[in-house]
């Protein structure tokens, strides 16, 4: 009981933090799951593949939660989150095919000193960034974005994603606010629900190879789903600038995550 408490809680801090800035909380759950459950530090997962599988359901649970909330908030984009969540799929699929050409070292360094840069670029323009539409005011019946532009780049990130193995949030949610002109709220909206339609396919698939472990799995969805509702609640009372500012913090973190990974 105590240990699926933990399940619990971990889900919930992570569903709050996901569903804030509009990225997967794998991110967080494989590497903390890997460090403190796999052995010599734990038991409850024994192959990596469990955890990714386990994390990948309890990011499924987050992603739908945070996007039935920004629904109700009237901050999601369906003509938007649709086409780019779609565009994402053969992205992904594509770079599973030819990942194995792009994930060496200099690559992921690379990546990562874009990712880094773009943090950066981001910070700097929440630092001088005048006040922008908010929740209230904005209409997504009229907003007008080139659509072309953004199923471009939604590919693109697909791609990225499967390559790295990262959530493809960290990504998309700067390209809707730099290069769409996405509001800072709806760009984390629509990030949260073309989160869950890929991660749709990734929990399928890793259900049928027997790689979840479902007692956590739960446990870590059910806290997540509660955290989702948080983090949405929390998006609407935040300010884009601060918004903006954690979305470049977190850019950086993973910038120097993808460094490391190519150096270690």
């Amino acid at each position: 009981m105590l240990e699926l408490a933990q399940f619990v809680l971990i889900g919930l801090g992570i569903g709050t933090f996901g569903s804030l800035v509009g990225l997967g909380g794998g991110l967080i759950m494989v590497p903390l799951f890997m460090l403190t459950m796999m052995p010599p530090n734990g038991g409850t997962f024994t192959t990596v593949q469990q955890v990714v599988g386990t994390s990948l359901f309890g990011v499924l649970l987050n992603a739908i939660s945070g996007s039935w909330a920004y629904v109700r908030q009237r901050r999601l984009m369906l003509r938007a989150a649709v086409p780019f969540a779609l565009a994402t799929i053969p992205g992904a699929f594509m770079g599973s095919f030819v990942s194995k050409w792009f994930t060496g070292p200099v690559f992921s360094i690379a990546f990562g000193t874009v990712l880094g840069l773009l943090g950066l670029f981001m910070y700097a323009r929440s630092r001088r960034a005048k006040p922008s539409q908010t929740c209230e005011d904005f209409d997504p019946e009229t907003f007008s974005f080139p659509m072309g532009r953004g199923v471009g780049w939604s590919f693109v990130i697909g791609f990225l994603s499967s390559i790295f193995g990262i959530g493809g949030g960290v990504i998309h949610v700067p390209m809707m606010i730099i290069a769409l002109g996405f509001p800072a709220h709806v760009a984390v909206a629509t990030s949260t629900f073309v989160l869950m339609i890929s991660s749709v396919v990734g929990v399928i698939g890793h259900a049928w190879l027997d790689h979840i472990v479902w007692l956590p799995a739960v446990a870590v969805g059910g806290g997540a789903i509660v955290g989702a509702q948080i983090g949405a609640h929390l998006s609407k009372k935040s300010k884009p600038k601060v918004l903006m500012l954690i979305l470049s913090l977190v850019m950086l973190c993973v910038g120097a995550l993808l460094i490391w990974r190519g150096v270690a």
